[in-house]
């Protein structure tokens, strides 16, 4: 096991009602808030009339900033940093699934940032600070809720980058389980291969002596495939959906994937697919992972078995390794699909003709300084290029 810092200062409302108390809660912490929020659902749904209302019953002012996209844009972000620098912002409450948060954390950055806030995507240099972040989960799905991450696309350039920091990580979330009865079906399978790829970033490693945290892997994995097929059949299941909520949170702040080497391969391959063409980084990732796996696996064999085994419940001969993978591999896919899940690159309506282009930009190689991505197995461009061609 390797060294770790463990830091999640998040303190996580969960269940029915607990939005009611965010003016409340908010008040030590804020004079002037700026509400962030993605498209009309919070208002058809009450969501946003419930919100409002205890910030003024807290006597807290607000501002608010709506139309946050899926791959939230860099220019709603600078436009929301102007916004809370004219108005004197003190707190970004984002409402909301991933885009909204993560759009509500890099305005949180550039509002304490004399710059262009998109200087910190590009160059990853650390922040001395940022506006306090709160958050309101209606979509369960990034984990943004728990983490310190960031992902945001340039609509300019077309690029799709991430970053991180302690100071990004919100002060308050609030998870309600009841708010998440009303999504669409595709963005529950979109956010349940989110949620379980945040899990594969972390588990799959090179790092010995992990029990726990190899543990804590495989029980939120096996809780999601438990769950997330109830969930869909039927969204008014509350029960199923505490699982799910809570699973997403956990797979995302950090503690599953302490004391060992990480990859990320993945999630650097599909920021490609949707920055280019705007994809849901769930069914991006749902198609990737599997053929990642397929090409990665003889790297660590037995790290595969293992996940094939306690994860996916194969039963066979541990003489025949590869045969346990693939059976593995085949049950995830079919998991995703079972889900209403894209099982190629085909069905996401991408063809090959940027695959090459798009393998180089995720390694940087068209940029003249190449960087694999990867823990697990290093993967330069011709590798992530075969992996993409694998998932056509």
């Amino acid at each position: 096991m390797l060294n770790f810092d463990f830091y999640a200062p998040t303190r996580v409302l969960f269940g029915k009602g607990e939005q009611d108390k965010v003016g409340a809660l908010l008040k030590p912490r804020a004079k002037k808030v700026l509400l962030h929020y993605g498209g009309g659902s919070i208002k058809k749904s009450g969501l946003y009339d419930a919100v409002t209302a205890s910030l003024r019953r807290a006597g807290l002012e607000y501002v608010e900033l709506g139309g946050v996209a899926p791959n939230p844009r860099l220019a709603l972000v600078r436009e929301g940093i102007a916004l809370c620098k004219k108005e004197g912002v003190d707190l970004v409450l984002a409402v909301g699934g991933g885009s909204a948060i993560d759009s509500g954390k890099a305005i949180a950055m550039g509002a304490r940032y004399d710059g262009d806030v998109w200087d910190m995507y590009e160059t990853q240099r650390p922040i001395e600070s940022a506006l306090p972040v709160a958050v309101i989960l209606t979509i369960p799905a990034a984990g943004s809720e728990g983490s310190g991450d960031s992902v945001v696309t340039n609509e300019e350039t077309g690029r799709k980058l991430g970053y991180g920091s302690p100071h990004l990580r919100p002060l308050l979330s609030i998870v309600n389980p009841a708010l998440f009865m009303t999504l669409p079906k595709e963005q529950i399978a979109n956010g349940v291969a989110d949620m379980m790829s945040h899990v594969f970033e972390r588990y799959f490693t090179n790092t010995a002596h992990t029990d726990l945290t190899d543990g804590l892997c495989e029980t939120v994995l096996r809780t999601i495939i438990k769950s997330a097929p109830i969930v869909y059949a039927d969204p008014s299941n509350y029960d199923a959906w505490c699982e799910v909520g809570f699973a997403g949170t956990v797979a995302h702040n950090g503690l599953v994937g302490m004391g060992r080497q990480q990859d990320w391969a993945c999630h650097g391959m599909e920021h490609e697919l949707s920055a280019l063409y705007d994809v849901a980084h769930g069914a991006g990732l749902a198609v990737l992972t599997p053929s990642w796996m397929e090409y990665v696996y003889k790297t660590n064999i037995d790290m595969f078995v293992q996940f094939a085994v306690n994860v996916m419940g194969v039963r066979g001969s541990y003489r025949e390794p590869e045969a346990l993978v693939r059976e593995g591999i085949a049950r995830l896919r079919a998991f995703f699909t079972g889900l209403g899940l894209p099982g190629t690159l085909t069905g996401l309506g991408i063809d090959d003709g940027k695959l090459e282009w798009m393998a180089k930009r995720a390694t940087c190689a068209a940029f003249g300084a190449e960087q694999p991505l990867g823990g697990l197995q290093k993967l330069y461009w011709q590798d992530v290029w075969a992996i993409y061609q694998r998932a056509l």
